[in-house]
């Protein structure tokens, strides 16, 4: 039986994922870089959030109130994307994570020509 090290330094892994019920955001640092559809498992190529860097997120009330914020998404919040394009509000986040390497790699290439709102 073998102990992992327990690294105590800066966070230096740069890919994320959020989830929504029907989506998934792929992130490398703060831009969104791939995004699925978790129904069908098919990325989803012309996706308004892509090459599109992350605003913050926005919480919704009981009330009804929406209320943003730039603080890193939390569960039960939604992704805002506002530079760079039309104004996006995803649904409420079901889950936070990392893609696992393999979900990386398959990540559909980006035309180098397709403007990249940073």
């Amino acid at each position: 039986m073998t102990r992992r090290a327990v690294y105590e330094g800066p966070e230096r892994r740069r890919h994320r994922l959020y989830l929504t019920r029907n989506t998934e955001y792929h992130f490398r640092d703060e831009v969104c870089v791939a995004v699925k559809d978790r129904r069908t498992g098919s990325w989803l190529v012309s996706h308004l959030a892509l090459q599109r860097r992350l605003g913050g997120s926005v919480r919704f009330l009981r009330n009804g109130a929406a209320v943003p914020s730039e603080e890193g998404p939390q569960v039960g919040e939604a992704l805002y994307f506002g530079l760079g394009g039309q104004e996006l509000v995803t649904s409420a986040l079901c889950g936070i994570g990392r893609p696992q390497k393999p979900i990386v790699e398959s990540y559909p290439s980006i035309d180098p020509a397709a403007p990249a709102f940073l």
